[in-house]
């Protein structure tokens, strides 16, 4: 599993700079070329946030699947199903809350 998952990192990474490398290659007119390396970071940023919610969000469905499939009682699916969207709208808060930040660092 550690392979795959460096490989998948390693991909990620040569993606981000394939696609980061027109960024690189503009001339600025006014000399003031500190906006490229701020997008390239709030980009990464986001990247890493969006990563980290799609884990969160994994996570989250994983152990809910399997304690249905342990104690399938309908009172408690529906606590759990409370539970999983609690979670979840926790989870979505955070992540907005990073790429709000994201964006607010390109913005001002």
């Amino acid at each position: 599993m550690n392979r795959n998952l460096l490989t998948l990192l390693g991909l990620a990474v040569f993606a981000l700079l394939a696609g980061a490398s027109p960024a690189f290659a503009v001339t600025d007119v006014s000399g003031n070329q500190s906006f490229y390396g701020t997008a390239l970071g709030v980009g990464i940023g986001a990247a890493v946030t969006m990563i980290g919610a799609g884990l969160g969000f994994g996570r989250i469905g994983a152990a809910a699947l399997e304690s249905m499939a342990r104690q399938p009682d309908p009172a408690v699916m529906k606590q759990l199903f409370t539970t999983m969207l609690l979670i979840g709208a926790l989870l979505e808060g955070a992540t907005f809350f990073s790429l709000i930040v994201c964006l607010l660092v390109i913005v001002l």
